[in-house]
């Protein structure tokens, strides 16, 4: 899937013209495609599951690479859990609907008052 695309000459994602959305919100503007990330997962996903995994899996989305909340919300929404590394990232998780249970809270140099928040 190519979620961006041209119609009449102009890009568009998903069928909405990027111009229309810069009119409404301004710019600079980060666009996303919502369909192309559902179609990502899904397909992660069914490669793991093909894979028949002896243990199991969790997938994780790792919130450092983006930390816009319609983006963490969406993989939620899939099942995905999240890696955080600081409390900052773990309050956006919690906030987009991830399951604390699901939320891994990696890496180092982490304060006392972030292991307390986490725990």
């Amino acid at each position: 899937m190519n979620p961006f695309t041209r119609r009449g000459g102009k890009l568009a994602c998903e069928g909405v013209l990027l111009a229309t959305i810069a009119d409404a919100v301004g710019t600079p503007v980060y666009v996303y495609s919502q369909g192309a990330m559902e179609e990502a997962y899904r397909s992660l996903q069914k490669s793991l599951m093909a894979a028949k995994p002896k243990h199991g899996f969790d997938i994780c989305y790792a919130v450092k690479a983006n930390p816009n909340l319609a983006v963490i919300e969406t993989f939620a929404r899939l099942g995905a859990g999240a890696d955080v590394v600081s409390e900052g990232e773990l309050r956006r998780a919690l906030a987009a609907g991830v399951p604390a249970k699901q939320i891994v809270f990696s890496g180092v140099g982490k304060s006392r008052n972030e292991i307390a928040f986490a725990l």
